[in-house]
């Protein structure tokens, strides 16, 4: 199989996949009807979340954590963001590049646990057992799927490991996405590696920074964006990869811009004709590489191919990666995105 279908087999089987956020996260308060209220103060802990409908109590920070594939970097930033890095003995996410200084390095320095990964490009049942996690984080609920032969979240209870997936992972459907479930998956990291500090720093600066952006292109017109993924193939036709909901349509709005294709399916992804795609007025493209050794000729190669929009005529167009995807890095999306579309106001 090819290198690029294989990349799109992976995206089907995962990022298609990613997804109503798990059930929210509750503090435990047993520890304090029992008699140890000082020891919980004193260390944080134990912490319990109730996860896509399993509760996982921790009595102390993971140690060994493996973070799966899932077509996602979202875990492995998150990681990353909070200075956890350490903690990672085995990560199967990278995407070659990322809005984020040093990190697509810093991803690529990460140990892999000399895994032999599934066609899915990632970890089967076996090796994950061999890795002795005490913690396994996948993007979605697939990648605890026994069928598929994943360790299942009971299988990896028994060896001794907590499990976690991530926010709109639970039933798999992602068109329901924002960025408030980023900042969930940032919030429930801080708490169950105790550095809940860290965690709602960085949530609010976030926020602060989305909201100096939108104050900026506030009142503006919206242009129609076209969003889809660099050289990704994932069904039958022309343009399979075109977004049409989900966490990208929150950026684009918070960038004073609105997604030409959200009514064209009702999941997150379109699979559009040529004759559709150039029928549709695109006022800018946002191109987003995974994997793609040059997206920016992708991009400048549809402008070419769709000389009548005004994307076109206007070169209004912009690379991105990581920062459009569930993760830390919301913010930089929509500062990109609003830049590219109201340079004025900036």
């Amino acid at each position: 199989m090819p290198k690029q279908r294989r990349f799109a087999v992976a995206l089907v089987a995962s990022l298609c996949l990613i997804t109503a956020a798990c059930a929210g996260s509750s503090a435990d308060t047993a520890g304090e009807k029992s008699g140890k209220a000082s020891t919980t103060a004193r260390t944080g802990y134990p912490v319990t979340l109730d996860n896509c409908g399993v509760s996982e109590k921790f009595t102390k920070a993971p140690s060994r954590v493996v973070v799966m594939n899932g077509a996602s970097v979202a875990e492995v930033s998150t990681l990353l963001a909070l200075g956890l890095g350490d903690r990672i003995v085995a990560n199967q996410q990278k995407y070659g590049m990322s809005e984020v200084p040093g990190r697509a390095d810093a991803i690529k320095k990460l140990p892999t646990g000399d895994v032999k990964v599934n066609d899915a490009y990632d970890i089967p049942r076996e090796a994950m057992l061999g890795l002795r996690p005490d913690l396994v984080l996948s993007t979605t609920s697939y990648g605890f799927d026994e069928k598929n032969g994943f360790a299942s979240r009971d299988q990896l209870r028994q060896a001794g490991a907590h499990t976690y997936v991530s926010p709109q992972g639970c039933d798999q459907n992602t068109s329901r996405m924002t960025i408030a479930d980023s900042y969930r998956l940032v919030r429930d990291m801080g708490r169950i590696f105790h550095v809940g500090d860290r965690a709602e720093k960085l949530i609010a600066a976030s926020q602060q920074h989305i909201a100096a952006v939108s104050d900026k292109v506030k009142g503006e017109r919206q242009p129609k964006v076209m969003v889809l993924f660099s050289n990704m193939a994932m069904g039958g036709n022309d343009f399979s990869s075109v977004v049409a909901k989900g966490i990208y349509n929150d950026i684009l709005a918070k960038a004073g811009g609105t997604n030409a294709f959200a009514s064209a399916s009702r999941t997150s992804f379109a699979d559009l004709s040529k004759e559709k795609v150039a029928a549709t007025d695109v006022d800018a493209l946002v191109v987003i590489g995974y994997n793609d050794p040059n997206p920016t000729a992708y991009a400048k190669k549809l402008l070419k191919e769709f000389p009548q929009w005004p994307a076109a005529k206007n070169n209004k167009y912009v690379v991105l990666s990581d920062s459009m995807y569930l993760g830390p890095s919301n913010d930089l999306a929509v500062e990109n995105i609003a830049k590219m579309l109201h340079p004025d106001a900036f």
